[in-house]
């Protein structure tokens, strides 16, 4: 039985949350990057005794269209599999949802869902810090459970229950685009590590913002803190979910 992660993860809050998961088991655990752009996905086979770790953040209530073209190329050979959806405070919508309904056409077995909470990769003040010891302790009982259900071997009789609608919403626009300023000293780490190509190679401060997620990897990557979104829409956009956010929202699992 080979364990995987398989992550989306621009800014590392994903990541942090499937680590917790997979390392509770004490396990070796590989991973396969979906930021990674040279990735040759369509040649990756799970083993039917294969347990896979399926997390993704929640962009607006969705799976970001690009993980979920990735994962589709995965052949998932009935392995069973737990999804992973992480968010910043607000609400996931129907992210768990879409994330099973891509994991299984790809032919994973969907044993265990589990939605958690990160600090949001834009609006730093929801959720700041979290995952926190709390969220940790909570994950980790979560994975405890999840391990009694892979070790039991149970065969799965009824659908698992995941809140969430179909068809999913709309999924909503791009908006806050990343632009880079005077600091910029044109290294090309933004580039470089852009999982949506979206950044010129030629010129590091041209940003296709048909291509751009609003993931903010290369925000995280740039050694100069030059790149950043734009100050006054941040605004708006944290003011618009800020009651949706002001309560602590607590890490859930479905088993």
């Amino acid at each position: 039985m080979n364990i995987s992660q398989i992550i989306f993860s621009p800014t590392g809050g994903t990541k942090q949350v499937a680590d917790i998961i997979t390392k509770t088991w004490g396990m070796a655990v590989s991973e396969i990057d979906l930021t990674n752009v040279e990735l040759d996905y369509d040649s990756i086979c799970m083993k039917e005794d294969d347990i896979a770790v399926i997390a993704v953040p929640s962009y607006g209530g969705r799976v970001p269209s690009l993980a979920a073209q990735r994962i589709s190329k995965i052949c998932g050979n009935q392995a069973r599999c737990i999804i992973v959806c992480v968010y910043g405070n607000r609400a996931y919508e129907d992210t768990l949802m879409e994330l099973r309904g891509i994991a299984e056409k790809s032919g994973f077995r969907v044993i265990a869902a589990v939605a958690a909470i990160a600090e949001h990769s834009i609006m730093h003040q929801y959720a700041t810090g979290r995952p926190d010891s709390k969220d940790k302790q909570e994950l980790q009982n979560f994975a405890k459970k999840i391990l009694e259900k892979i070790n039991s071997n149970i065969t799965e009789t009824s659908v698992l229950q995941i809140p969430g609608k179909y068809p999913n919403k709309e999924a909503g626009g791009v908006g806050l685009v990343p632009k880079a300023d005077n600091k910029c000293t044109n290294c090309g780490l933004c580039a470089k590590n852009c999982p949506a190509q979206a950044i010129s190679k030629e010129n590091f401060k041209i940003t296709d913002s048909k291509k751009c997620i609003s993931c903010m990897r290369c925000v995280v990557k740039c050694p100069q803190s030059a790149r950043k979104v734009n100050g006054a829409m941040v605004s708006v956009a944290a003011l618009a979910i800020k009651k949706a956010c002001s309560t602590r929202k607590e890490n859930e699992l479905y088993i």
